[in-house]
């Protein structure tokens, strides 16, 4: 059902059974896939491609221009998978051409109410942003992190898969996979061990991710030093927590 008095551009995709609320405002070179739920006094600016069965709530803005200073109207996109959130009052920027002059979410994504992604982020699925989160430009999101209400994070900063950061924590710098975070500014904590057993980690892979964040971060072993001995755990999960280390750029957290 659209309401008779939403907005749409005759330039929009509209796809089958989806449901547009009053006074919502669709702009040119928007896509909306089937199934999805739009509430209303929502705003969607293209170019935007949202995928199936995503639900946003009321006074939205969804696909906006960035508020980075460079930008001068260039041609970018805002490209958004299937069956996520986005609640109260998110907003969602597209790219700059600065970086891929494309923002990108996964699916299966929960945004609560207030949360900001900036240009150019890259947010993986299964994510949950508590409410009033913020991501600066160019943050990079894995897979199945949560994020605690009032979080702020810098730009260009990576936050690894299954990690969690905890209410009102300032992240500068990366967090690996499974690693979880606190503070002003955000320091390690722990591991994400009751995440991890929600979504059916063994006990054996927890215990080795254990002994991984043990090397890292309880040792007197450097960083470098510490990365060989936690891939002679022969642990297959590790790989990628130690390649996401490898890869860093903006270095990683620290007690």
């Amino acid at each position: 059902m659209i309401h008779e008095t939403a907005i749409i551009d005759s330039k929009a995709r509209i796809g089958a059974n989806v449901s547009i609320g009053a006074y919502t405002v669709i702009g040119p070179d928007v896509e909306v896939g089937d199934d999805c739920i739009i509430h209303s006094h929502v705003v969607l600016k293209g170019p935007t491609r949202i995928g199936k069965a995503n639900h946003i709530f009321q006074f939205c803005s969804i696909g906006e221009d960035c508020q980075d200073k460079k930008f001068k109207g260039e041609p970018t996109e805002l490209v958004i998978g299937d069956r996520n959130v986005f609640r109260e009052a998110c907003t969602i920027h597209r790219g700059t051409i600065q970086d891929n002059s494309l923002t990108q979410i996964g699916s299966d994504n929960l945004f609560m109410a207030y949360v900001h992604v900036a240009h150019d982020c890259m947010i993986g699925s299964h994510n949950i942003l508590a409410n009033n989160t913020t991501l600066a430009g160019h943050v990079h999101l894995g897979d199945y992190v949560i994020l605690g209400g009032f979080t702020g994070v810098h730009q260009f900063c990576k936050i690894g898969s299954h990690s969690f950061a905890a209410v009102s924590s300032v992240v500068v710098q990366d967090i690996p996979p499974y690693v979880m975070a606190q503070g002003h500014n955000a320091v390690p904590r722990t591991i994400n061990s009751e995440g991890l057993r929600r979504r059916g980690f063994t006990a054996e892979q927890i215990q080795n991710i254990k002994r991984a964040y043990k090397l890292l971060y309880r040792s007197s072993l450097t960083t470098a030093e510490s990365l060989p001995q936690i891939a002679a755990l022969n642990e297959p999960l590790l790989a990628g927590f130690i390649e996401f280390i490898e890869n860093s750029e903006r270095g990683i957290i620290r007690p």
